[in-house]
């Protein structure tokens, strides 16, 4: 009898929601075939079986949480039968797609860490019937939308795929429930009657757990000003240029750009600038991220930026693109507000918010003018940051916006 453990799926993260089981007691599984789906703060990640064997026993349902490195399920392995090794990263069975018949049958092992994430696409036989029917055929579709068709009672063998090969991707679900052959909106969450206590999940629950963190160990301080985009010529990309303005910053001021333990009282200074962006959805914030945003045009940044925004709105952004970053924007001017006091999540160092772009009167030589700025909010956590190296980041990122292009 094997027992395995919720395992570190990526994120660091101390816990996870069981969203689908896709065996029962009694099933037999081979290793390497997908399990079950479990959501993190932000993915919705396909959980292996390490091992072959009978299942006899689930530790939790379908919406429970369950602590990484609490027990999930136990396996049967036969008599004398060892369970098998866990394959080396890189091997062919760590990399095999879920969705080929040959892994789903072969004993090879499994990256405990390295599971298949939401842009997997996972393969089960479809029933006959309904438009665009697939009589012996199959539904393809990622866990993220599996999840979604779940959550809104939508019956995926019924749904015509326009995804590439054939796929069911987010917005086929959404028009099919609608009832139309075009995409739909995102439903609004569906929401407890009032004063119904409601439990914090999937990325709110992230939220809370980090914004409880950057409490405790954080010493956060918050300077603001107002740059000057008055000068900019027409069709400049805002958050292109804000994303480039925080790459001058990190070049002028590397204190802000790394991370920084407290325990130790040691920081790391990255030469790599890796930004997370604050997402807002439905769900809660989501915090993709842009890697090395100093090596890359405007154009390539709004390229990452753009593809980002959809697989974020599709929930296709995997653990990996959503960790490691070493400092994080929020451009929440887009929505409404003018300045902030941003929380900085540890280990980070910084994060700079910006509001939206105001019309305000400066003086112009004696006289005065009425310019485009755009107002800036820096947190940066004083134990590790002078106030002086805080300064000097923000006015490099003010003079950088300042230039026309």
């Amino acid at each position: 009898m094997q027992t395995f453990n919720l395992p570190d799926l990526g994120e660091g993260l101390p816990e996870a929601e069981i969203v689908t089981w896709h065996v029962k007691e009694g099933d037999t599984v081979k290793v390497d075939q997908p399990m079950l789906a479990v959501e993190t703060a932000k993915a919705v990640v396909e959980v292996p079986a390490p091992y072959s064997g009978v299942v006899s026993k689930l530790y939790a349902g379908e919406g429970e949480i369950v602590e990484t490195g609490k027990p999930l399920v136990d396996i049967d392995t036969g008599e004398g039968g060892a369970a098998s090794a866990p394959a080396e990263a890189g091997s062919e069975a760590a990399a095999g797609q879920p969705d080929s018949e040959e892994s789903a049958s072969d004993d090879s092992g499994t990256v405990v860490g390295s599971m298949p994430t939401s842009n997997e696409v996972l393969v089960e036989t479809a029933i006959v019937g309904g438009r665009g029917r697939r009589a012996k055929g199959k539904v393809k579709a990622a866990p993220a939308v599996r999840a979604l068709a779940k959550r809104l009672g939508v019956d995926l063998s019924k749904v015509p795929a326009t995804g590439k090969g054939g796929r069911v991707v987010a917005s086929d679900v959404h028009a099919w429930q609608a009832g139309s052959g075009a995409p739909s909106p995102a439903p609004m969450p569906v929401r407890m009657p009032p004063g119904t206590p409601e439990p914090l999940r999937g990325p709110r629950r992230a939220m809370a757990l980090s914004m409880a963190l950057s409490r405790n160990e954080v010493c956060p301080c918050t300077i603001y000003d107002d740059a000057d985009v008055h000068g900019w010529l027409h069709g400049q990309d805002i958050t292109a240029r804000l994303l480039r303005s925080l790459v001058a910053g990190c070049l002028a001021e590397p204190a802000l750009n790394g991370f920084f333990d407290g325990t130790t009282m040691s920081r790391q200074i990255e030469q790599r600038v890796d930004v997370a962006i604050a997402v807002d959805t439905p769900d809660g914030l989501i915090v993709p991220v842009i890697r090395d945003v100093e090596q890359k045009s405007a154009a390539q940044i709004r390229d990452d930026l753009n593809s980002l925004k959809l697989r974020t709105r599709d929930r296709k952004v995997t653990p990996d693109e959503m960790k490691d970053f070493t400092i994080t924007l929020s451009n929440f001017g887009m929505m409404a507000g003018r300045y902030a006091t941003p929380v900085v999540v540890p280990p980070t160092i910084a994060i700079v918010g910006t509001g939206g772009i105001q019309h305000d009167v400066v003086p112009v030589l004696g006289g005065i003018e009425v310019h485009k700025r755009v107002p800036i909010s820096l947190t940066f956590d004083h134990r590790c940051v002078t106030g002086g190296e805080a300064c000097r980041f923000l006015a490099a990122m003010i003079a950088d916006l300042g230039r026309p292009d």
